[in-house]
């Protein structure tokens, strides 16, 4: 396991309940209900909140790895982010697909750009070798 060189942020989250709980940080800027995927609940759910943490993740890794290799960004680049959850055998997993959206850059450039990204994110790099994550250049 890779130990940080340094802790730039840590994040507090408090969670009662599990998946029909509720969660909330110790800034009070998510205070949100839980809820089973597909359940009656009005709250969001685990798979729903790594969807949008990866995707947001991944939009910064693009965002520092475009700035490094001097390249502009489309203003209305987005990632569609889906996570499946399913059994794997007798446990559960999750597997993760990503529509990387960069309108009007180069094909070849823009999956470049993606794949670099790919090995700088967080989220890729915690995910890496443990779930399946497939990357798609819209």
């Amino acid at each position: 396991m890779a130990q940080l060189d340094k802790v730039l942020y840590t994040a507090h989250a408090h969670t009662t309940g599990g998946r029909e709980g509720a969660s909330r940080t110790d800034d009070g800027r998510l205070d949100i209900q839980l809820s089973p995927p597909g359940g009656a609940g009005k709250g969001t759910n685990p798979e729903q909140l790594f969807a949008a943490g990866y995707s947001a993740c991944f939009i910064g890794a693009m965002k520092a790895v475009a700035a490094r290799q001097k390249i502009t960004l489309p203003q209305d680049l987005s990632v569609d982010a889906e996570v499946d959850l399913g059994p794997v055998g007798e446990v559960f997993g999750i597997a993760v697909r990503m529509t990387i959206h960069l309108p009007g850059m180069d094909k070849a450039a823009a999956q470049q750009l993606v794949d670099a990204a790919h090995q700088v994110c967080p989220y890729s790099n915690a995910t890496r070798g443990n779930i399946g994550v497939q990357l798609t250049v819209a």
